[in-house]
């Protein structure tokens, strides 16, 4: 219900989807990075909200058809489960769950290459540097999509967080064979995946 001259954005209908519908629906990805403060450049004004849910779960009819003045792009998931790596974010007066840091650039990760950049996201990681490892570790362990770990072991390897040093890797099902996120790119044996040539020598510019 919305009383005649209020005014409800889209973080008060996520409000409600969790709250009332019972929904696991929430901000995730680069957007869950900006309500967090780590995005590694902050929108006055987000003009793509992403956000994700569990498989099978449907946003409703009043929610996909109001105009809340920016692009909605959801994703029903079942690559980590609903309820690990979420945090509450206060917006004044009420607070919502959104993906916390780790669990948002696995997000990421997830639409890399076709929705997300994969450079992008290395710059994201760049910023994280005060994870926890008990959650990362928590969520490796829980996700089941392998490109996602390797990406996301590669980008913390290459950024040289302290934290990623506490990280149990036998403890991560990594799968088996190789992944290629694009064509014509640099492989790295660590991790078996094929990654852009200006990823690879992020760090190496005299």
């Amino acid at each position: 219900m919305i009383r005649t001259g209020d005014k409800v954005d889209y973080e008060g209908a996520i409000y409600a989807l969790q709250e009332q519908a019972g929904l696991s629906v929430h901000p995730g990805g680069r957007t869950a990075l900006s309500l967090l403060g780590k995005a590694h450049y902050l929108e006055m004004a987000p003009t793509k909200v992403v956000l994700f849910g569990a498989a099978g779960e449907k946003l409703p009819s009043w929610f996909k058809s109001h105009e809340w003045g920016v692009k909605l792009d959801y994703h029903k998931t079942a690559f980590l489960p609903p309820e690990v790596g979420m945090k509450d974010v206060s917006l004044g007066g009420y607070s919502i769950k959104v993906s916390g840091a780790a669990r948002a650039l696995m997000e990421c990760l997830y639409l890399v290459p076709k929705k997300q950049d994969l450079l992008e996201c290395y710059e994201l990681m760049e910023g994280l540097n005060n994870l926890r490892p008990e959650h990362v570790q928590k969520l490796l362990e829980q996700c089941k999509s392998v490109k996602v770990k390797r990406l996301f072991l590669y980008l913390a390897g290459k950024s040289g967080h302290a934290w990623f040093s506490h990280l149990n890797l036998k403890a991560v099902d990594l799968g088996s064979g190789k992944r290629s996120i694009v064509k014509n790119g640099v492989y790295d044996s660590t991790y078996r995946i094929t990654i852009p040539k200006e990823l690879a020598n992020k760090g190496q510019e005299i």
